[in-house]
């Protein structure tokens, strides 16, 4: 394609799937998946919320949109639209595929009545540009289970823990993942097929490490949480010097996650417990005898985009009663821009458009990295990104736009 000429745009049909996966593949290194998790994404892609670029037969760029629900701050759950499968082809660069699919991309998720849009970064440089904030982080630990000891809460030792083979307990998983989910914003709820993501076991994945596997606890007979990792042996010169990988671990109440942690830190021959993606507030690191030990990782992980500031704002609650009108600069999605007057507290809230005075002045992003509650308002304002215009505004908004339990985005899609 010659320089200054656009790709077509246009809706992926299902038997153009193979050629927009392979763009996407490509784009990210080029090194085919294995068998069954290609067929996984191959089942789960939405092909009407998906799009992709064209030069000729050729496809040069790809985006996604998965139906989601997200849970906001007072546990409702809000329809999302996950994007997805983001690629240009390194042939194509910089002649506006991508800034196109993005604008037809939000265009559509703004039709289909979803007031927000989440997705994972490979280079977060890129989406602030369309408006997108890191709204929830990850915690990643290496923990040496040798020296480092747990202490738990009581009823611990009440959990029952077994041995199972993921698939044969995947219902009961689901179950418990189900519950939780209202428990935390920035949590998916799970559509039909979803739960298989939980299993895939691909040998080329798991990095000399064992086939999966899980152990299941429960409590007074029902399923309270489960765990599913991996073990990799090893032997230095003072003996074993083995390692547990953490996959997915969910728990319906403090005894239950405590029992699976110990757990963990407990497996034979083992010396390290490595986890990733974790809550930033998960109980086990206040529960460690040597915190420095964990050796402790923080990074980005869910970003958000407000694709309806209005019904967004309006969709979650606030800890504390909050009364303020945002000035908000919107260029991508100017139907945002624009001052709101947002009312609300534990109950409830209403936001709509004033012609009152401004409070406070930000920028859709601002706004989307402060929506599940894990960034403070006040700590963007210090940061010079947004502006008091009314003295006392900020302090206010931040407290009430502030989450009792840190937003976390449970897996990537």
């Amino acid at each position: 394609m010659a320089t200054g000429h656009t790709a077509e745009l246009r809706v992926l049909r299902p038997e153009d799937w193979d050629k927009w996966y392979g763009n996407l593949i490509r784009a990210f290194s080029g090194v085919p998946e294995p068998d069954e998790e290609r067929e996984l994404w191959d089942s789960l892609t939405e092909h009407d919320r998906s799009l992709g670029a064209w030069d000729g037969d050729e496809c040069v760029g790809t985006a996604g949109a998965f139906s989601f629900r997200v849970t906001v701050p007072g546990g409702a759950s809000v329809p999302a639209a996950g994007v997805t499968g983001v690629s240009v082809a390194a042939t194509h660069r910089r002649r506006g595929i991508l800034t196109s699919m993005m604008r037809r991309q939000l265009d559509d998720v703004r039709s289909w009545g979803e007031p927000l849009a989440v997705l994972t970064a490979s280079e977060p440089e890129i989406y602030g540009r369309f408006g997108y904030g890191a709204a929830s982080f990850q915690l990643g630990a290496e923990i040496d289970t040798g020296r480092v000891r747990l202490a738990v809460p009581p009823g611990t030792d009440d959990v029952r823990l077994r041995y199972a083979a993921p698939a044969d307990v995947l219902e009961a998983c689901e179950a418990v993942y189900a519950h939780v989910v209202p428990r935390r914003p920035g949590m998916l709820a799970r559509r039909p097929g979803w739960e298989r993501l939980g299993l895939l076991d691909p040998e080329s994945a798991r990095e000399g490490a064992s086939p999966l596997q899980c152990v299941v606890a429960s409590r007074d007979g029902g399923t309270t949480g489960f765990a599913r990792f991996r073990v990799r042996l090893g032997w230095g010169p003072a003996g074993h010097d083995g390692t547990v990988i953490l996959k997915d671990l969910y728990a319906l109440d403090p005894a239950t996650e405590a029992a699976l942690w110990r757990f963990l830190f407990g497996i034979d021959l083992t010396t390290t417990l490595v986890v990733n993606g974790r809550p930033v507030d998960e109980a086990w690191q206040y529960q460690v005898s040597d915190i420095r030990r964990c050796r402790m990782r923080l990074r980005d992980q869910g970003h958000v985009r407000l694709v309806d500031v209005g019904a967004a704002l309006q969709a979650r609650t606030y800890q504390a009663p909050v009364d303020v009108v945002f000035e908000v600069e919107d260029a991508f999605c100017p139907w945002n821009a624009g001052r709101w007057r947002l009312s609300g507290d534990a109950k409830g809230a209403s936001c709509a458009r004033t012609s009152d005075a401004a409070d406070l002045a930000l920028s859709a992003r601002e706004l989307a990295e402060a929506y599940l509650g894990g960034v403070s308002l006040a700590a963007l304002g210090a940061a010079g990104r947004v502006r008091e215009l009314r003295q006392g505004a900020l302090a206010e908004a931040s407290v009430g736009f502030a989450s009792t339990v840190a937003p976390w985005l449970p897996h990537g899609f």
